[in-house]
């Protein structure tokens, strides 16, 4: 029986390593040998996954929460899960998906199971991030069509802004000092007074 290990991944913005890291605890997975990867899933930049990839033996045993820890789409997890089990030689149980645990059936029946349920199992979590991502852009679409604005809101021009702008327009005074008697950055002064025109 060789090592337990796990490993956590979560992109910057959805702070939830807890959640994972509390499920590799109740599978007694020890603190030191826990790795977490907090990087956005854009770049997949996985300093941590690397090394523990160097540390695995053959026996030893990963635990991840979940299935797309491996990887961001269908062809990366199941590059991960053969490189693991079949090169590493390592057992993997997946919290979540209880019918992902190599451990059991080691019989060329169990590995061919395990094997399909892998295949079934990576289409789906690829497919649900898909149809997250178009019901995301569909509800962005359809709340600009409503009138929504995205962004920060925009600064209200200061009370004295159309009178500055009037005279730097008849050259009364120049564009520097309009945006000085409106305390605004010329560049934003620029702007406000070209969509005025």
């Amino acid at each position: 029986m060789g090592n337990t290990y796990g490993y956590v991944r979560v992109s910057t913005r959805e702070q939830n390593e807890v959640r994972q890291l509390i499920a590799l605890n109740e599978a007694r997975v020890p603190g030191e040998n826990i790795y977490v990867d907090k990087k956005s899933g854009k770049d997949f930049e996985r300093p941590m996954y690397r090394r523990l990839i160097k540390k695995l033996k053959q026996d030893d045993l990963l635990y991840i929460k979940s299935i797309d820890r491996l990887g961001r789409n269908y062809e990366e997890i199941l590059e991960q899960w053969r490189v693991l089990t079949k090169e590493k030689k390592i057992d993997i149980v997946v919290l979540d998906m209880p019918l992902l645990d190599t451990r059991r059936g080691k019989d060329l029946m169990g590995a061919f199971l395990s094997d399909v349920v892998l295949q079934v199992l990576s289409f789906v979590a690829e497919n649900e991030r898909k149809n997250i991502r178009d019901r995301q852009k569909e509800g962005i679409e359809a709340a600009k069509q409503r009138g929504v604005r995205f962004g920060r809101p925009e600064k209200r021009l200061p009370a004295n802004f159309e009178l500055a702008c009037s005279r730097y327009v008849t050259g009364e005074i120049s564009g520097r000092e309009a945006a000085k008697q409106c305390n605004m950055p010329m560049s934003s002064f620029y702007r406000k007074a070209g969509n005025l025109r």
